[in-house]
């Protein structure tokens, strides 16, 4: 088994990286992994002359291919990377790490998940499971709740030491708590980490005392879910990291299509993006409405003479659509890609030149993209008319500094600071001024 680390939106040949030189997918089961990776745009694996080309896209996480283990890793890594999924995901700040005195630079992606789901299960023992009251009918020698007279006469001629009896009792062993003990057997399996392990383990005994074990499955989060309220809020966070590895481990609980099941885990850093500036753009930007996903309903359309399959028209539809009350005053996709050391794909350019046409867009669409380089400024691309030459639209790609992004949501709830955070989601929407 050969281990290799890679980074994000990178492709790697046999001359670049030498344990690639003449390898190749060693059978069909391989290979069939090797292809529903790449459609599913998770991670294109290609078998040439020399050995394997390997291309990575916004997907991090660990993968098991034939006899490669390979580890993608994000760009940003270690607390600001989880500092930033707490904000985006609505976990909460539990002080994590209290026992890793070594860091967790070097903690494996979905490892940083287990630990604060291991923190997060660990306040709700402490706080106390959600019980709730069920209906029970049984024989009790000490009667509790309503004697059942009905089952009481059908035993007449018995001198029965118990009564019937409907009463009705306080459990532990609910939806919420059975999601919850799925939830840490489904991190135990999949963490290397031996002493995270055990803590999962100890954590899914205590448990198992009073909880009946369900595996984890899309309706039974999905029901879970819907059973939250006030009282069992606190269940969120830990609900949504389950959410979380569950969908890395290719079983999509957001999408129709077929899941791929990946031995390993392989997280989507472009859903998180959009998590992120959906979160920081709804809540900092006073005086504006934010739409997600937004449907530009009417822009494109079939013609009703030439549409033999009867098939629905596409609809565009933009992460954000920013409004200021009735006028809409940006229109912006979040895009998990570092164009200021990469170059723009044409799918994402194609795809915000549409954006920019629309009449709802007045002539521009922003991409935002995430980097770490402080010197990085705002581009602009111009569409232009090729005949006549005038100015039809302009996409303009606007860098997101995480590291800046980071400091701002961990940092303290001071007026100093909101003023800042709130300068700052402007300056996302409109640009500097």
């Amino acid at each position: 088994m050969t281990g290799l680390t890679l980074n994000e939106w990178r492709s790697y040949t046999p001359e670049c990286l030498p344990e690639l030189a003449g390898r190749t997918l060693r059978d069909d089961a391989v290979r069939r992994l090797a292809t529903d990776l790449a459609s599913s745009e998770r991670l294109t694996v290609l078998e040439l002359h020399a050995g394997l080309h390997i291309e990575t896209s916004s997907f991090v996480g660990t993968l098991r291919l034939g006899d490669l283990d390979i580890t993608i890793q994000p760009k940003l890594q270690g607390l600001p990377l989880l500092n930033l999924m707490r904000y985006a995901y609505g976990l909460r700040d539990l002080r994590l790490f209290e026992a890793l005195p070594q860091g967790v630079a070097g903690t494996a992606f979905h490892d940083l998940l287990i630990h604060q789901l291991t923190t997060e299960v660990s306040e709700l023992l402490a706080r106390g499971l959600h019980r709730r009251y069920e209906r029970e009918s049984s024989l009790l020698a000490s009667p509790r709740g309503r004697i059942d007279f009905a089952a009481l006469t059908r035993r007449a001629g018995t001198a029965p030491a118990a009564l019937p009896c409907t009463h009705h009792p306080r459990r532990e062993d609910v939806l919420l708590n059975r999601a919850i003990l799925g939830g840490l057997r489904v991190g135990a399996r999949l963490t290397g980490d031996l002493t995270l392990r055990g803590r999962l383990r100890r954590l899914a005994a205590r448990l198992a005392d009073a909880v009946t074990y369900t595996p984890v499955t899309a309706d039974l989060l999905r029901q879970a879910r819907r059973q939250c309220n006030r009282l069992t809020a606190t269940y969120l966070p830990a609900l949504t990291i389950i959410e979380l590895l569950v969908d890395g481990q290719g079983t999509d609980l957001h999408s129709a299509e077929e899941a791929i099941s990946v031995p390993g885990f392989l997280f989507d850093m472009n859903r998180f993006f959009q998590a992120l500036m959906s979160r920081y753009l709804h809540e900092h930007l006073p005086g504006h409405s934010v739409h997600d996903e937004h449907r530009l309903a009417g822009m494109l359309a079939y013609d009703a003479r030439r549409n033999p399959k009867r098939r629905r028209a596409p609809s565009p539809r933009p992460d954000f659509v920013v409004q200021r009350g009735p006028r809409i005053t940006g229109m912006l996709d979040a895009k998990y890609r570092d164009l200021w050391e990469q170059p723009l794909p044409r799918v994402m350019l194609y795809q915000l030149v549409i954006y920019a046409s629309s009449s709802e867009a007045n002539g521009r669409a922003v991409i935002l993209y995430p980097t770490l380089d402080p010197a990085a400024q705002e581009a602009c691309i111009e569409v232009l008319d090729p005949l006549a030459g005038g100015h039809r639209a302009e996409v303009i790609l606007r860098p997101v500094d995480m590291l800046r992004l980071e400091r701002l949501v961990a940092g303290p709830h001071t007026a100093e600071q909101e003023r800042e955070v709130t300068m700052h989601a402007l300056q996302l929407v409109y640009g500097a001024a």
